[in-house]
């Protein structure tokens, strides 16, 4: 063999090494633990209309959390498709939290204003924590994790989500 046929033979198996580290390295942050999950459990939400969203309730059902703000423009935008996802999922047992990482009163008036029926937790600046050990380390809006009834993580989107894209998710969990 010569030596230029040495050299693209060491080439094409680097990087194919570095495509294969690169995908398990993708798949463990997208599925695997440690996923914050361990802490979510023992968690508490004040809920914008009085009482408290208490995490444990939710433990042992597929649950796809939101975090949103009301200042936030695609947040916004993705409620109508969480709202449809809600309605189309909750008889497979899904529920869907809307963390928001805002203050009260506005979400109070938001949910007044555009009549959300989802089910609201008040993440508050607090929830940049939790948005992080769920692996958005970017720490950006929105952000939807899909918890399986087993308390996996399954799917992580930062941005705004599509219904069908949720979808798919309720189909692979």
């Amino acid at each position: 063999m010569t030596a230029g046929r040495r050299k693209w033979l060491a080439m094409g198996v680097g990087a194919g090494a570095a495509l294969t580290g690169a995908g398990l390295a993708w798949r463990q942050w997208n599925t695997a633990a440690p996923d914050g999950t361990d802490e979510l459990w023992t968690m508490r939400f004040d809920r914008p209309d009085g009482g408290q969203l208490v995490m444990t309730d939710f433990r042992g059902k597929p649950l796809l959390i939101n975090f949103w703000a009301t200042w936030c423009v695609p947040c916004i935008r993705e409620l109508p498709a969480l709202q449809r996802f809600q309605r189309d999922y909750e008889t497979r047992g899904w529920q869907v939290l809307a963390l928001a990482v805002d203050a009260p009163v506005p979400v109070l008036e938001f949910i007044a204003r555009f009549k959300l029926e989802l089910t609201v937790g008040m993440a508050g600046t607090g929830g940049m924590e939790l948005l992080r050990l769920l692996g958005n380390v970017q720490g950006g809006l929105p952000f939807s994790v899909a918890i399986d009834a087993g308390g996996r993580v399954r799917h992580r989107h930062l941005g705004e989500s599509k219904y069908e894209e949720l979808a798919s998710w309720a189909s692979s969990v």
